[in-house]
């Protein structure tokens, strides 16, 4: 370990690190612009100058490596005029646009130029234009602002791994832009705009729509997959302008998916902002006492055994919970939170979350992907899986479709059949698994959500055990959900009780009319047609396909819109605050339940939020520790059976368009339109 001297201060660092890093961590702070953590260094900006002791000009500290006995100063008049001399030479084409650039504010360059930069400008040349590039619907282009940081490239070549932007030219004339003039077609490209210490690249949705200086930031939880990114939730008065990232190391480090990013303007369109009942075969305007009082006539018609319930891809933890406590108390077991009808265990909680965790990838050295495509799944696991790839001695076999992840697969074969010789050890990679030092599987709800599930889970299980994956220290059985509600249905036990029915039968049981009212909490992705002549109540926040078919609608609030709780893949709860008010009359989930079941006269146990969180500890100790996972007991799960026959396919045909917030948004639409058309969903590539 290196041990040097910063400014007088003698201070001890790790092997490898550079002397950028060991001034941070000797608390000096050293502007750059081209140095990221997260990027390969590339030295150019020359904003990051220190100087040496024995070196004859300033040094590069971003690429200079920590080396025992060095002597550096940060504060010099030599390194400040070596500041002052680059970004008077970075300005001296940047163009005056502050005053309605959207990076106003929050500019890396007009920061460090206020800190380090001179008061005047020696230059009286023409300024250069460049012209800007067309990067599609969803990043904005300002190129005569760009200074040549790459930051963009290096991201898009590393991180995302799709190699599409680069520079064209040298010296004055050097620009970047994508080789072949066409759209960024990797799912992460909205953090390009974070990374870009200038105003060069923006958001296309928000540009020109606020100030950053008049925006409320709530940090909250993002549920448009199971991944549970944490997010940083911008909103002017009641509407949401923007979603960045949040740094959270564990879970999605400090980036976001496209969908994550930009389909906010959903949340604004097709809203459900106040009640309705069905009356001569029309949905009208009600209010709540009316909508209550409606459902709650039907269901003590009914009673218990004729009543069920299903929860939908989006709904939070404190709603499921309230809903089946009040479905239980009125006798009926009938509650499922798997609209998909995914063969998820019920009891063993290690046959449904992703055990090895998604930082635990990194310490992986073999993977095998079942029914699975991460990269329309679960973007972030696959940047996550791309990153250990880069790391070297990591080698990925998937048995499904054929896949495009930014890194190499192995592909095995197309289904079950290839599954039965790996868990029956005749594979060749049955041998590769048993002789990797952690190996890992990822099933996914494409292996999951048909009418084998449960023997393909059975199958999985077999091949962590023979495979060594589940041991003392490290568990690498996984299962990649892709709806952020699942995993906290399963722990709170919204599944079916004793002579309860699943997801299909309450459908196969509305048909038949076996049962005479269905409650839809969210629950948008089944086929409505097979709900027959049932009774439909919809509680949700879209009017998409659920409260088209319901008989009375209840407006509840979206995932901004209400503090609430969502468990993700890895089992991880967290919980996040409202941002925003629901629009018109529309109420927080576990509150109208909890209004539902007053109307009833079976009024349930609890009056406030923090009393439903107490229950959900009572259920699951876990929901007390908030942003942390807890690991799962390994149990027998699955049921052992024939395999069938039919190839695994990912649940993900669309990547903009997985839920309502996303089929209401005119940015998902326009990027499916875009990247989904001409049976490129078919392979998983874009482009």
């Amino acid at each position: 370990m290196p041990s040097l001297t910063i400014n007088g201060k003698q201070i001890t660092v790790d092997a490898g690190m550079t002397v950028l890093q060991a001034c941070e961590a000797a608390g000096v702070e050293i502007p750059r612009f081209c140095y990221h953590d997260r990027l390969q260094i590339a030295g150019n900006c020359r904003m990051c100058l220190v100087e040496m002791e024995k070196a004859p000009k300033p040094i590069a500290s971003c690429a200079m490596p920590a080396a025992d006995g060095m002597v550096i100063r940060t504060d010099t008049p030599r390194v400040t005029k070596a500041r002052n001399g680059v970004l008077e030479f970075l300005l001296i084409n940047h163009p005056l646009d502050c005053p309605i650039c959207d990076q106003g504010g929050e500019c890396d360059l007009q920061d460090q130029t206020l800190g380090y930069g001179m008061d005047h400008s020696r230059y009286e040349e023409n300024k250069r234009a460049v012209v800007d590039k067309d990067l599609g619907p969803l990043v904005s282009t300002h190129m005569t602002r760009c200074i040549h940081c790459t930051r963009c490239i290096r991201f898009a070549t590393e991180i995302a791994g799709v190699e599409e932007l680069g520079t064209l030219g040298r010296g004055e004339h050097m620009e970047i832009g994508t080789y072949v003039e066409k759209a960024l077609s990797s799912e992460l490209s909205g953090n390009m705009i974070d990374l870009c210490p200038v105003g060069a690249l923006n958001s296309k949705p928000y540009a020109y729509t606020a100030r950053s200086w008049e925006l409320i930031r709530t940090e909250g939880i993002d549920a448009h997959d199971a991944v549970g990114a944490n997010i940083r939730i911008d909103a002017r008065g009641r509407e949401v302008m923007r979603v960045l990232p949040r740094l959270n190391e564990d879970v999605n480090e400090e980036w976001i998916s496209d969908k994550s990013r930009f389909a906010y303007d959903g949340l604004r369109r097709n809203r459900l902002d106040q009640p309705y009942v069905r009356r001569n075969g029309r949905l009208e305007p009600a209010t709540w006492a009316e909508a209550l009082g409606a459902v709650a006539e039907r269901m003590r018609a009914l009673g218990g055994a004729r009543i069920a319930a299903i929860a939908g891809d989006m709904a939070c933890t404190e709603s499921m919970t309230a809903l089946g406590d009040l479905f239980r108390a009125l006798g009926s077991p009938h509650l499922d939170c798997r609209q998909d009808g995914a063969a998820l265990p019920v009891g063993a909680r290690a046959g449904y979350v992703f055990n090895s965790t998604i930082a635990g990838i990194e310490g992986a050295d073999t993977c095998l992907l079942i029914g699975t495509n991460p990269r329309w799944e679960a973007a972030l696991v696959n940047a996550r899986l791309r990153k250990r790839y880069l790391g070297g001695g990591f080698h990925v076999f998937s048995v499904g479709p054929e896949l495009d992840l930014t890194f190499p697969v192995e592909r095995l074969g197309a289904g079950p059949e290839t599954l039965g010789e790996i868990a029956a050890g005749t594979h060749r990679v049955a041998k590769a698994l048993q002789g990797a030092k952690q190996p890992m599987l990822i099933v996914g709800q494409g292996a999951l959500a048909r009418p084998d599930g449960a023997a393909v889970l059975a199958a999985a299980r077999r091949i962590a055990e023979t495979c060594g994956m589940v041991r003392d220290g490290w568990n690498g059985f996984n299962v990649l959900h892709t709806a952020a509600a699942r995993v906290g249905g399963m722990d709170v036990g919204f599944v079916p009780g004793q002579g309860g029915r699943d997801t299909a039968g309450i459908l196969h049981g509305a048909g038949g009319r076996d049962l005479g009212l269905v409650y839809l909490l969210g629950a948008d992705e089944i086929d409505m047609a097979q709900l027959g002549q049932a009774f439909v109540v919809y509680q949700g926040h879209h009017g998409d396909a659920g409260a088209n078919r319901a008989d009375v609608v209840l407006p509840g609030a979206a995932y901004t819109e209400k503090s609430a709780t969502w468990v993700n893949t890895e089992g991880r709860p967290q919980a996040a605050p409202a941002a925003v008010a629901p629009p018109g009359d529309a109420r927080e989930d576990w509150a109208i339940v909890r209004a539902l079941s007053d109307t009833l006269g079976k009024p349930l146990p609890y009056d406030s939020l923090a009393q439903v969180r107490e229950r959900m500890v009572r259920i699951a100790p876990w929901f007390a520790r908030s942003g942390e996972v807890t690991p799962a007991a390994w149990a027998p799960f699955g049921t052992e059976g024939k395999l069938g026959a039919a190839p695994f396919r990912s649940p993900v045909t669309d990547f903009y368009m997985t839920n309502a917030i996303c089929r209401a948004s005119a940015t998902m639409a326009e990027c499916s339109e875009l990247y989904m058309s001409g049976g490129k969903a078919a392979t998983g590539t874009h482009g």
